[in-house]
């Protein structure tokens, strides 16, 4: 009887919640609640609730006609969104600005103004016009750097300002844990570097791999600084002290992502991307590898920095059993132990 009563309560409770958001809806109010007090209603001419659960989904819905009638590259995620395309030609960069018309046309008609100061053009390539273009009656801008989902990327795809960035940002959380935890026990420490330090290193690093030697180092000390600090291991060389701690330097594990990012294209769950990207070697050329990927040759340097190209070498290199591993877990326990015996 008692369970009755509350079921039916619960039901009231919710078809008043039900009515007083349909009113809502109705004449399009909003409110903020700060500090335990209301503000006043006021009238929303357009975008979705803010941190509710079914807001992100209500955003993805609304701008999901945004890239209709483009003819140039498009990419959305969240709020952020950018436009590429070849210039070479005034054809080229006319289709450009339309583009950029339409999307202002779009932000007209559903009431959602782009935000013209974070909107920058990077240009890339050595012969490149620096072509200037404009959203509605404003210029856009020209930079040679910008941030990407966090990753910092110049006009020339120099990875350096990333690099910097990221020992930088791990270096002061390093010494935020050395000023603050007495213990230096590797029970302590190790967990805290894996946890908070280490991911700024590798957040997204296969598409951001350091290529010159100064930028390696300058990450790679910030692994020699963290290990440095483990009590018992002051005064060892740092191979030593990774192979007693069961590490690898992050060099060894930049490859190592790299091999796992090869086989989800090759064998795992990106195989209908890994298609498009990568061709199989011919048969008479595979030995014991069964999965070798035939290498490219490219005339510019930057190219061979990409992951598509350089991580071929490597996966062709791996041996037959582990490329043939049966799933992901497996590969990358067969991957760790085949890495183990490479310098």
């Amino acid at each position: 009887m008692r369970g009755k009563m509350v079921q039916d309560l619960f039901l009231e409770l919710f078809g008043v919640l039900i009515q007083k958001i349909a009113l809502v809806r109705q004449h399009q109010l909003t409110n903020v609640l700060t500090n335990a007090s209301f503000s006043s209603w006021k009238e929303v001419t357009s975008g979705v609730p803010q941190g509710s659960v079914l807001g992100p989904v209500l955003f993805n819905i609304f701008i999901n006609d945004l890239d209709e009638g483009l003819e140039g590259t498009i990419i959305k995620f969240a709020d952020d969104t950018k436009l590429g395309g070849i210039a070479n030609t005034p054809e080229d960069r006319s289709r450009i600005q339309n583009d950029l018309d339409r999307l202002e046309r779009w932000a007209k008609t559903n009431k959602m103004k782009f935000n013209r100061d974070k909107c920058k053009i990077l240009h890339f390539g050595r012969k490149n016009g620096n072509q200037r273009y404009r959203m509605g009656d404003a210029w856009l801008d020209s930079s040679v750097c910008e941030k990407n989902l966090g990753v910092l990327v110049d006009n020339k795809l120099n990875m350096s300002q990333q690099c910097d960035a990221a020992a930088k940002k791990a270096n002061g959380i390093l010494a935020c844990i050395n000023r603050g935890i007495v213990s230096r026990s590797r029970e302590v420490m190790l967990p805290l570097y894996s946890a908070l330090v280490r991911p700024h290193l590798e957040y997204c690093v296969q598409f951001w791999a350091p290529q010159l030697k100064g930028d390696v180092d300058k990450l790679e000390s910030v692994q020699r600084r963290a290990t440095k600090m483990i009590k018992g291991l002051e005064n060892k060389p740092y191979e030593e002290r990774l192979k007693e701690l069961g590490m690898f330097s992050l060099q060894k594990r930049r490859l190592r992502g790299d091999m796992i990012a090869m086989y989800k294209y090759v064998k795992g769950s990106h195989r209908e991307e890994g298609a498009s990207l990568f061709s199989a070697a011919l048969q008479t050329r595979t030995r014991n590898n069964g999965f070798k990927i035939q290498e490219r040759r490219l005339h510019l340097n930057i190219r061979k920095n990409f992951l598509t190209v350089r991580a071929v070498r490597q996966w062709n290199s791996l041996p037959g059993a582990v490329v043939e591993a049966p799933s992901l877990e497996a590969f990358k326990q067969r991957l760790d132990g085949h890495l183990s015996g490479v310098l």
